[in-house]
């Protein structure tokens, strides 16, 4: 177990914490608007605070900064990877991406990830630990760290890097109130997503938050047949109770699902497959985003040519199926989820 930091808390809980010491609410209020708004990656760079009280601080509530260990970046600067060591030794990555209006954070949720699926590469190394909360905040904080540096800001976070959100659900949902809280980090519920394979019982406790923000399944095939040979977790979930819950969650938000389809040269992208997706999602506040697959070292599935992504694309918005083709980001930097921590444990 990794010792509790400041990360890990929410304002409340910091508030009660110092209320234990002594110490009125205002010192809450500066810890955190240092720590969240100014970005501070030290007690000591928070001036406002008496010293007696950094040290206290210090000692019995850390302020950690992830340590990068290796930064991969795109030769167009638009991508940019790092894989970070934890506390344990143990290691994770994130990526930050810049576009022309957005600058958006994919982070980790766990250390591995027990899903498997065919075309991953932290599937390979298997499952290790849930993330706690602070070490996924404190991945957002690097990078809002770096944009500050140069005069810009994070606009977006999602949940859509190593391991499955929904396997660490209250950890993933306190790090998201904790960078939403509107006295600190103040990130918009709608500029966050989480991205899950289709845990079930996690997106029906998704419903139930009220919250706005945005929800993605990692879909790529939509029929059981196909789904079970890429996603394997799709045998405990099938499609069928996937989609039961999806809807359930529109019904109750009104709010749009969002389908993710990593399409395989061979594999997904015909345009049957295509029109299974139509069917799947007939009647449904959907959208779906075509997402170039990032070759796997080791394993041998290859993105689909661009004429059959377009093909595909045509098909579902023929079929008035909301569909964006995104861009490829960082293949030649290992951005795929969990290739550069597998590069590092093979050096």
């Amino acid at each position: 177990m990794s010792e509790r930091t400041i990360l890990d808390l929410t304002r409340e809980e910091l508030i009660e914490i110092l209320r234990t010491h002594g110490e009125p609410r205002f010192r809450a209020d500066q810890i955190w608007h240092g720590i969240y708004r100014e970005l501070a990656p030290s007690y000591a760079a928070i001036t406002t605070l008496p010293k007696r009280l950094r040290a206290l601080l210090k000692e019995a509530l850390p302020l950690p900064v992830l340590a990068p260990i290796d930064v991969q970046e795109s030769a167009d600067g638009q991508t940019r990877k790092v894989l970070f060591r934890l506390h344990d030794g143990e290691t994770v990555e994130a990526v930050l991406m810049l576009y022309e209006k957005r600058r958006t954070v994919c982070l980790s949720t766990q250390v591995g990830c027990a899903v498997g699926c065919a075309f991953c590469a932290t599937g390979k190394a298997g499952f290790v630990r849930d993330l706690t909360a602070g070490e996924i905040a404190a991945q957002a904080l690097h990078f809002a760290r770096e944009l500050d540096a140069r005069g810009e800001r994070l606009t977006n976070i999602v949940y859509m890097g190593m391991g499955e959100p929904f396997l660490n659900y209250d950890a993933v949902m306190r790090s998201i109130r904790i960078l939403n809280d509107s006295e600190g980090f103040s990130l918009g519920a709608r500029r966050f997503t989480v991205s899950t394979v289709g845990i079930v019982p996690g997106i029906e406790r998704f419903t139930d938050e009220g919250l706005q923000v945005n929800l993605a399944i990692s879909l790529h095939a939509a029929t059981d047949e196909l789904r079970n040979r890429l996603v394997p977790m799709n045998r405990r979930y099938p499609v069928k109770e996937i989609m039961r819950a999806c809807r359930a969650y529109v019904a109750r938000t009104n709010r749009r699902v969002t389908f993710e389809i990593a399409l395989i040269d061979g594999v997904n992208d015909a345009p049957d497959h295509a029109e299974a997706v139509v069917r799947l999602l007939s009647g449904l506040i959907a959208h779906v985003n075509l997402i170039p697959l990032n070759p796997v070292p080791g394993i041998p599935l290859r993105p689909s040519p661009r004429d059959r992504v377009e093909k595909f694309a045509e098909i579902l918005r023929n079929a008035g199926v909301p569909t964006t083709v995104r861009l490829g980001r960082g293949i030649e930097i290992q951005a795929g989820c969990g290739q550069l921590r597998a590069r590092s444990l093979v050096q």
